[in-house]
């Protein structure tokens, strides 16, 4: 590895520790506003995967690329409605910690399944709008049915998290695993430094989700 590159993976991980340790200062005295800088953070990466991949959309003949990029479209969409429906945030009214937890359940479940179908349109070509569509009808079938009181509660106050969300983090668990399995089948076909990249990603997903299975407050 040349000097450059030692030089740009230091950076990155001093960088990177600074960023923690500035979040976790901030998470002890403003838990809110921590959690809104995290949320953030997360949706204009989303935001970053779908202008990457619709941009490139016409340099390669795989499918996966974007469809993953049209999927974290809808992610971020509903991530920033997780965001404003927070207890606290006051940006939506009547918002309590059940309904911004069903949707955060509701995106990860979105989040899960595309990355377990994705590997199979490695090579292969997608309906570009129609698959536009199909997102957006299921963003909104799911915010329909939060909203609308027909989704399982997630969180009780002064209990905590109910045995469905704590079951759906399983289940969550299990298709990134699935996913992972998928893209090791796959991986020949596959940039090895993206299948990597990629791997890893989902890698920390499922250990943050593991994560969400614990909390009472």
């Amino acid at each position: 590895m040349d000097s450059a590159r030692v030089k740009s993976w230091v950076s990155t991980i001093v960088v990177g520790a600074a960023s923690v340790v500035m979040l976790f200062f901030v998470s002890r005295v403003n838990y809110l506003l921590f959690h809104t800088v995290v949320e953030l953070f997360s949706i204009v990466v989303a935001m970053g995967i779908f202008i990457l991949a619709w941009n490139a959309r016409t340099y390669h003949r795989s499918g996966s690329l974007t469809l993953l990029g049209i999927a974290y479209l809808t992610v971020a969409g509903l991530d920033l409605l997780h965001t404003l429906a927070y207890e606290g945030m006051g940006m939506i009214p009547g918002a309590t910690a059940n309904l911004s937890t069903q949707l955060w359940i509701a995106t990860r479940g979105i989040e899960s399944v595309t990355l377990l179908l994705m590997p199979l349109w490695l090579g292969r070509q997608i309906r570009e709008r129609l698959s536009l569509s199909a997102f957006a009808m299921v963003g909104a079938g799911v915010i329909a049915l939060i909203f609308a009181g027909w989704f399982p509660v997630c969180f009780v106050p002064g209990q905590g998290l109910t045995g469905f969300k704590i079951i759906s983090e399983y289940v969550i668990c299990a298709l990134l695993l699935g996913a992972l399995g998928a893209l090791w089948a796959k991986r020949k076909e596959m940039d090895r430094r993206v299948s990597q990249w990629l791997a890893a990603s989902i890698a920390f997903t499922v250990a943050s989700e593991i994560a969400f299975t614990q909390y009472v407050s």
